[in-house]
């Protein structure tokens, strides 16, 4: 799946990966490979982005914001205070604040 993660500063992160969680007004989701079309309002939180699989990721390119999990360095996490989020065919666009 393809993310992109946008700020009113900066485009933070644009890749493949393999999951994305995150923090949704009621609750929060992951989604994998394939799924279904959603689009959701997201509240303060966390996003967790999933590059288990991903070599190519340059984690010192990252802004600054992005950093990896204390408990893994193959999950991106970003914190928002809140944002919206748009995943079809694929691929992920959070417009994030």
């Amino acid at each position: 799946m393809y993310l992109e993660i946008v700020t009113p500063e900066a485009i933070l992160f644009s890749s493949e990966i393999d999951t994305l969680s995150v923090p949704g007004v009621n609750g929060e989701f992951q989604m994998l490979n394939n799924h279904a079309p959603v689009v959701s309002n997201l509240k303060e939180g966390t996003i967790k982005v999933h590059i288990h699989s991903q070599t190519n990721i340059d984690l010192n390119d990252l802004k600054g914001k992005l950093v990896p999990d204390v408990s893994d360095d193959k999950i991106l996490t970003l914190k928002i205070n809140s944002g919206t989020l748009e995943l079809n065919d694929n691929k992920a666009i959070i417009l994030a604040d």
